[in-house]
């Protein structure tokens, strides 16, 4: 986390136009009552209070040089709002151009950019990016090349075949016990190798209704075998907090979901969004988890760790998704650095992913040699918290598959031959010979 960093004025704007139903209503009382409570409380105007018992939000060096040029006249509380951010995302090749040098291969590609998967990073993010480094990890992973549009062979649109193992519209029900709830198709910054390009962003099929959410909690509720739920997307913590409290309240009514999971990349692109009423909201809900999508160390800013922060202090387990990305984070040295500053933050690394093949994502695949070399590279060399487990998502829906070197040398007179992290070879008793060996 970045260590220069500056705390803004001390106010922060509501994640919401109402406060949450959490905030006031205890949990004894029915929801539909804490409901129409809800409707009646409202949050003061943010321009006649300053309200000091609310922990101030940090803002980098480098994002804070970035507003004074481009965003003079924002004052802090419209930076610290995260709708601020998405209403003043940069979307189109011209506004793009006049605070970052485009090369000509990107600025080619977002000029011929058509269907879903839009271009779209919030000030915060773009921030962080270098305005003359087209290589540059961060820049590289959400602002579009031409090599986007080469098709290459066992690329396909659905890799993971969500679409065939979608009972309703907006859920996948892949493993038995676990169920996919896709509840919007907006993100607030667009990953340009997501694995979900064929639908997000494209507005005119948007699955945030309640209509469509309705049809698929019905089918959570009348399937027994779903214990646990994953809310994804787009990304859900762009709803607000009324509509995502919506959703959860809905879900913990059903008695065999033990529990609930949320995906996001929100805290590394507009960590804004992590108020104190967010996560206020949330913890009522628990047992609940988060996963966080990190690509590299640049995302670990000081925003980000007081929005990891505020949830980890809610109670709620973080874990980090990370893809594999050719340039960008594909070496021992950037995942481990990145898998330490997680930890830092209280966020434990949980996954790589391989790349998935979508279209046009060449130029983003490694090998499957480059992602265990990272494994061997982690393991014994740094604390076992921060390894996680390296995985294939099957194309297909064949489900994620694990990848791991291979640490067993073989087997002889009753023995193991194992190899450690340093190349060391050790024997381990096997218990198909320990009987042999007894005397």
């Amino acid at each position: 986390m970045d260590k220069d960093s500056h705390f803004m004025e001390d106010i922060e704007p509501p994640g919401s136009s109402m406060v949450s139903i959490a905030d006031h209503v205890d949990n004894s009382v029915p929801f539909i009552l804490r409901n129409t409570i809800s409707k009646i409380v409202k949050k003061a105007p943010l321009s006649s209070q300053t309200v000091h018992h609310i922990p101030r939000f940090k803002t980098n060096q480098k994002t804070l040089s970035f507003r004074k040029k481009f965003f003079p006249g924002v004052t802090n509380a419209e930076w610290n709002d995260w709708q601020w951010q998405i209403r003043n995302r940069i979307r189109d090749v011209d506004t793009l151009a006049g605070i970052i040098s485009l090369s000509e291969d990107e600025h080619s590609a977002i000029t011929h950019h058509s269907g879903t998967l839009p271009v779209s990073i919030t000030p915060y993010y773009l921030s962080l990016i270098d305005p003359s480094n087209p290589l540059q990890p961060l820049r590289r992973s959400v602002v579009p090349v031409n090599s986007e549009y080469l098709n290459c062979m066992g690329e396909t649109g659905d890799p993971l075949g969500e679409d065939h193992q979608s009972p309703v519209p907006g859920l996948v029900h892949r493993y038995p016990d676990r169920a996919l709830f896709l509840v919007t198709d907006f993100c607030s910054t667009y990953c340009r190798y997501c694995t979900r390009s064929r639908m997000v962003g494209d507005h005119g099929t948007s699955s945030c209704n309640t209509e469509r959410w309705e049809k698929a909690i019905a089918y959570i509720a009348k399937t027994p075998a779903i214990r646990d739920v994953l809310i994804s997307g787009g990304d859900p913590l762009t709803l607000s907090d009324e509509k995502l409290e919506w959703i959860l309240s809905r879900i913990r009514r059903i008695d065999h979901v033990e529990f609930i999971r949320i995906g996001t990349k929100v805290p590394a692109v507009l960590p804004q969004r992590i108020t104190p009423a967010l996560a206020r909201m949330v913890k009522h809900y628990h047992p609940l988890w988060m996963s966080i999508h990190f690509t590299h160390p640049e995302e670990l800013t000081a925003e980000t760790g007081q929005a990891c922060g505020r949830l980890a202090d809610a109670g709620i387990p973080l874990g980090s998704q990370t893809v594999l990305l050719k340039g960008i984070n594909d070496n021992v040295e950037t995942m481990k650095k990145l898998m330490h500053g997680l930890l830092k933050i209280r966020v434990k690394p949980y996954y790589i992913y391989q790349c998935d093949p979508i279209p046009g994502s060449s130029h983003f695949r490694t090998p499957v040699e480059k992602g265990l070399e990272i494994i061997r590279g982690l393991r014994g060399h740094t604390t076992g918290y921060a390894v996680p487990t390296y995985v294939i998502d099957a194309p297909g829906g064949g489900g994620k598959i694990p990848l791991a070197p291979n640490y067993v040398e073989g087997e002889s007179e009753g023995y193991l031959f194992l190899r450690n992290y340093e190349g060391g070879i050790y024997r381990y008793p096997s218990p198909d010979g320990e009987l042999a060996l007894c005397s």
